[in-house]
């Protein structure tokens, strides 16, 4: 290995090191499981690697880690169709008890109401709400028009209302 290699993997470690508990973090919104976020920041950060060298600004990389992350989640969930999970009637822990759980049982809620959403209905609601980009940032990371951003995200929120809904009323044990 010679120097520039050597220069190369320094910062690409470097990089790792700093990114990696925010990108398992975001990885987890799409996936919705620990253990599934691991995979995906470690298939990012393999397509990232390979790429090192010619990236030019190492500095900037959030937006291309991002980007590659979503595409390889999309890419994924497209080829293995037929290994979804099956959802269940009901949540193998109980209810959080307590009112300071209660932000916990929200947000439970919400992400088993988005585990229900197709992997690119997922990535439009994440990109767009919880990463807080632009209608034409999202459009360009998904290689899709602006208007099918606009109404993919909008039926991808109204499935998840609806879910919300259902997921969130009280089951009543007679």
């Amino acid at each position: 290995m010679n120097r520039l290699d050597e220069a190369h993997e320094e910062r690409f470690a470097r990089y790792v090191v700093g990114a990696r508990p925010a990108l398992r973090r975001k990885a987890f919104v799409l996936v919705g499981d620990w253990f599934a976020a691991d995979d995906l920041v470690q298939q990012t950060l393999i397509t990232v690697y390979r790429n090192w060298e010619r990236l030019e600004r190492h500095d900037a990389l959030s937006a291309y880690t991002r980007t590659v992350m979503v595409r390889i989640f999309v890419d994924e969930r497209r080829r293995h169709r037929w290994t979804r999970e099956l959802l269940q009637g009901s949540l193998p822990e109980p209810e959080p008890a307590t009112e300071e759980m209660t932000r916990v049982g929200d947000r439970m809620i919400l992400l088993k109401a988005l585990s229900t959403l197709s992997a690119r209905q997922r990535s439009l609601v994440y990109l767009r709400y919880w990463e807080d980009l632009s209608i034409e940032e999202v459009a360009r990371i998904m290689d899709c028009s602006a208007a099918t951003v606009r109404s993919s995200t909008s039926r991808a929120l109204r499935i998840l209302r609806e879910r919300i809904g259902v997921l969130s009323t009280p089951r009543r044990e007679d």
